[in-house]
């Protein structure tokens, strides 16, 4: 486990599923590139009863043939290639359980425990083709035998994430509720992209690593992609500016990997970046071509599965007009800069490094690393075991409008703003009027009997001065890199 970056979570969790008395169904899931088989495998340090992958686009035929070369590997016995998928499920029961009579032997040997049989499966969603009757042979797989074998851990994983919601999570059939625990493997946090950067020896500040942050987001891979002998500028040109830029279609192929139908999602997305903070369901239906209907809101609960979005209620208008917001940072990236662009510039990023547009996005960018990391946050403020709802605020005549209230059990409510600067952050006269205006209307408009506070969350922090003292709180991008 010594390659894993972070993941705490998810090893703690997976460290209590290899120890438990029960048979365990898992699944793992999240977004294209994002480490989940990397996860399992050197979890797992490779050592599985049984590995087998789907493969993408291919045939049934193929996939069983697959399905054949990974049983005589894993099992070391020959047979036929199976002619479907329940007598592929049958000829793994049997080798599971001759395995098992020999695990016993060992044991008795060692006077150990049996440990569990992993069983990991890959990219299940590719495995079901058009009448292979796949999800038939393997519930009655589950259901009939490895249900009932406490030493069974079965792990199945898939960047296509309908599919895993759909097929298997929320089953309504012969494996509705089977699943005995769910990994959704989310983007690295700003510390475990630090983590990262360190492992990968890239000698780059916590700045720099936030200015990368900002534009790959979280995703491993996307880092791995970058070239430790060039800087920032030629880095981002290289993945997508270039002719044979490395990330230049990575936008489409995200959707394409994890939904069907992907072309209404990336509709979505196209449509919710139209507007920073957000849109109604009702405002979404009108401003794309999407149906209005039961798809779209399923469409919306599995983009907000996998972290592209966000969904709240404005402050004070609880379970009405709830908002849709896109958060991911690179989908966000790519509509700013590469989404409808006819000019081919390979040095685009080097040659307007510093212009107001990239300076203006920049501003929205960091807003959105905030939102990611709204734990680090609260640890900073102190409150990190205070139950605390979150939302942005809008004032009724669009006077004002704040993109990060929090809103706490201790009678306290945050108003963040959050500015990114290179420099330590001067509140200015004008902006102190600002500020204060803010404040006026919320607490007028909410009329809420909270103690209300305006927190400043910034880059380096902010500069001394005659109006800093009306900040009643503080937060750092060095407070983000905590955990």
């Amino acid at each position: 486990m010594n390659k894993i970056v972070g993941r705490k979570k998810e090893i703690d969790l997976l460290q209590k599923i290899v120890k438990s008395g029960e048979p365990e169904f898992v699944a793992v899931y999240g977004r294209r590139r994002v480490g989940k088989t990397f996860l399992i495998k050197e979890f797992f340090e490779n050592k599985f009863t049984f590995y087998f992958s789907g493969s993408e686009n291919a045939a049934m035929k193929l996939q069983l043939k697959n399905f054949q070369i990974a049983f005589q590997n894993y099992f070391k016995t020959t047979i036929p290639v199976p002619k479907n998928w329940t007598i592929a499920f049958e000829a793994l029961r049997e080798g599971i359980s001759h395995s098992k009579k020999g695990a016993k032997k060992q044991a008795k040997k060692q006077a150990k425990k049996q440990e569990k049989k992993v069983i990991f499966i890959d990219e299940m969603p590719w495995i079901e083709t058009k009448g292979s009757n796949f999800i038939q042979a393997f519930e009655y797989w589950w259901n009939t035998y490895a249900s009932s074998n406490p030493d069974i851990l079965l792990i199945i994983c898939g960047s296509s994430t309908s599919w895993i919601l759909n097929k298997i999570i929320k089953n309504r059939g012969g494996l509705h509720n089977r699943v005995t625990r769910k990994i959704l493997v989310q983007p690295f946090t700003l510390k475990e992209c630090k983590e990262f950067a360190i492992k990968q020896k890239m000698l780059i500040d916590t700045s720099q690593i936030l200015d990368y942050y900002m534009i790959l987001g979280g995703v491993p891979y996307y880092w791995k992609q970058i070239d430790n002998s060039k800087g920032l500028p030629q880095n981002i040109d290289n993945l997508f500016f270039n002719n044979n830029a490395t990330l230049k279609d990575e936008f489409s192929a995200i959707f394409n990997s994890l939904f069907k139908h992907s072309g209404k999602y990336i509709t979505l997305v196209i449509t919710l970046g139209k507007k920073r903070m957000g849109l109604t369901r009702e405002e979404i239906v009108n401003l794309s071509d999407l149906s209005d209907g039961g798809s779209i809101t399923r469409m919306l609960e599995e983009m907000e599965q996998c972290g592209f979005i966000r969904s709240y209620y404005s402050f004070g208008k609880k379970q009405r007009n709830k908002i849709f917001q896109l958060i991911d940072l690179f989908s966000l990236f790519y509509l700013n800069f590469i989404y409808g662009r006819k000019k081919n510039d390979g040095q685009y990023w080097t040659n307007n490094f510093s212009t107001s547009k990239h300076n203006a996005w920049r501003g929205y960018a960091f807003e959105q690393v905030c939102l990611w990391h709204i734990p680090q946050i609260k640890q900073k403020l102190g409150i990190f075991g205070v139950s605390t709802n979150y939302s942005a605020w809008k004032s009724v005549e669009n006077s004002a409008q704040i993109d990060l209230v929090i809103d706490r059990n201790d009678q306290i409510i945050n108003l963040c703003e959050m500015k990114y600067s290179k420099d330590e952050y001067t509140i200015t006269k004008s902006y102190n009027d600002i500020l204060s205006k803010r404040y006026r209307i919320f607490t007028s408009e909410t009329k809420t009997r909270k103690t209300v506070h305006t927190t400043m969350i910034t880059t380096v922090g902010v500069k001394q001065n005659t109006y800093s003292g009306n900040i009643q709180s503080e937060v750092t991008l060095h407070d983000l890199f905590v955990f």
